[in-house]
């Protein structure tokens, strides 16, 4: 049986801390499919394919790792998939009440899904996309916080290049 792991999330757009856990989850699993959900509570800088084209250049190092979205319930996503577990990255302990909150109502909605939840690299765990989106909007360089076509991406997006 295949060990498959769906990495969720709006990734909008994808950092080096998202790839810190996909890489990890790599490690772990058969298969990491990373899967943009649209979040209709934000208002995405990149549309859903942008972020997929993103996802995939980034994480091309890792053959198994795919790239999807989808507009579903997460759990009705994981099940349609076959999957085991939804890996989460946790940066701080601020974002574990909020993400024990969701994995609570995914286990009343299936409790044959596990959720994992993998602290990022420390060096990432001050680091979100809308960070990013905010600091490259005045020009300032993200070399160091997202790969090298996110940042690419991010300067034509607000005009920079």
């Amino acid at each position: 049986m295949t060990r498959l792991a769906i990495c969720p999330g709006s990734f909008d757009p994808i950092t080096n801390g998202h790839l810190d856990i996909i890489e990890r989850g790599a490690r772990i699993f058969d298969e990491v499919i990373v899967t943009v959900f649209n979040n209709q509570s934000k208002k995405p800088l990149f549309s859903v394919e942008e972020r997929l084209d993103l996802i995939k250049k980034t994480t091309k190092h890792l053959p198994n790792v795919k790239a999807d979205s989808s507009d579903a319930l997460l759990i009705d996503y994981a099940r349609k998939k076959n999957a085991q577990v939804i890996l989460r990255g946790l940066r701080a302990v601020s974002d574990f009440e909020y993400e024990m909150q969701i994995t609570s109502m995914n286990r009343r909605l299936d409790d044959q899904v596990e959720t994992l939840f993998m602290m990022t690299n420390n060096q990432y765990s001050f680091l979100s996309s809308s960070i990013v989106k905010e600091v490259v909007q005045y020009g300032a360089s993200v070399s160091e916080l997202v790969p090298e076509a996110v940042e690419l991406a991010l300067r034509k997006k607000f005009n920079l290049l």
